[in-house]
């Protein structure tokens, strides 16, 4: 009996034992199952298309040559308030384009302009923004710097042809106005790559933008630097709200663009270089029919009344004036009368002398 005992239990351990192993073994292999699964699913991930390393999700196979045309439309039609004729008249400084990646930064609407940005916005040097943009290029964030000639009037063109790389699809310029405090037009990082193509063309309105680093209202206000120096923002018909503002126009909802750019394709070698004469119209870039923005008469506050004059038994008569500050133009509210007379109280006269 001792015996059969002692065989039962052994015969039940080596059941348990056997079953232990096979839930093991039914363990290891789910485990390895599931192992599988996943490098299955990293092999299928690096097998499909690189992803971009710039995070601008271009995968463009190689680059693209692009015609830049730079056209400004700042004329005293359409921006007829205080436009600059003389000393000097109104104009374009040389442009500056930059192509890049989203880890550089030309400029930005809401920022604050670096050292570049301000003397540029300026004074319209370009040597401090082309120092940043090499230290940037050492870092593979920007690709290539170009540059154009200015344009001496406030209407013209400029061009130049822009080499986009796919690691830095992104575009962005500046032009300051001529005269200005510190305004200019420009472009922030414009993506010219849609996955694995380039666009063909791409057309941008230029609003004035203000660098903060100067608080001038006009065209030609002297140099009054801005402590503390405000964001870049951009500058409006109604903004900023002050009747001396170069680009007040409250009867505006918005300001005509002041400026244009047109980026094309080119498809050919982008290793060839491709020159184009500034102020010379390439033949597609059709001209824009420049519109015309009304200037309401402005006047200043009435003076204070002058003295009574005339018989003091009958009561005299006063006077005050007022002067123009900004003719209208472009068939604007013309100017209402500069002098005004009323009576007065006898107490208040003064006899003519004979």
């Amino acid at each position: 009996m001792l015996w059969f005992n002692l065989l039962t239990q052994d015969m039940q351990n080596q059941s348990w034992t056997k079953n232990k192993m096979m839930s093991s073994e039914h363990l290891t292999c789910g485990w390895l199952q599931k192992l599988l699964i996943v490098l299955v699913k990293l092999c299928l991930t690096f097998a499909g298309p690189s992803r971009p390393l710039n995070g601008t999700g271009c995968t463009a196979k190689s680059p693209a040559s692009y015609i830049l045309v730079f056209t400004g439309h700042w004329s005293p039609q359409a921006f007829p308030k205080q436009y600059p004729l003389f000393r000097p008249p109104a104009q374009w400084s040389k442009l500056i384009a930059v192509s890049h990646n989203r880890h550089f930064r030309l400029w930005e609407e809401g920022a604050s302009a670096s050292p570049g940005v301000q003397s540029f916005a300026e004074l319209g040097l370009t040597v401090e923004l082309m120092k940043a943009a090499k230290e940037a290029r050492k870092k593979r964030s920007v690709g290539a710097m170009h540059r154009t000639a200015g344009i001496p009037n406030g209407i013209g063109h400029s061009s130049t042809e822009v080499i986009m790389q796919p690691r830095n699809p992104l575009l962005s310029l500046m032009v300051k106005m001529i005269p200005s405090p510190d305004w200019f037009v420009g472009v922030n990082s414009l993506n010219l790559c849609e996955g694995n193509q380039w666009k063909q063309e791409v057309s941008v309105d230029l609003k004035p933008y203000d660098a903060g680093t100067d608080s001038g209202f006009t065209f030609s206000s002297p140099n009054f630097p801005t402590s503390p120096q405000e964001n870049i923002t951009q500058i409006t018909s109604q903004m900023p709200n002050h009747p001396a503002n170069s680009f007040f126009y409250p009867r505006l909802k918005e300001l005509p663009p002041i400026a244009s750019v047109k980026i094309t394709r080119q498809h050919g070698s982008p290793d060839r270089h491709n020159t184009l004469s500034n102020h010379i119209l390439p033949n597609s870039i059709s001209p824009q029919r420049f519109s015309v923005t009304p200037l309401d008469c402005e006047v200043s506050l009435w003076s204070s009344w002058g003295l009574c004059l005339g018989p003091c038994s009958t009561g005299g008569v006063r006077h005050r004036t007022r002067y123009i500050m900004l003719r209208p133009a472009n068939a604007g509210i013309p100017c209402p009368e500069l002098e005004e007379q009323a009576e007065c109280m006898p107490h208040s006269c003064m006899k003519k002398r004979q």
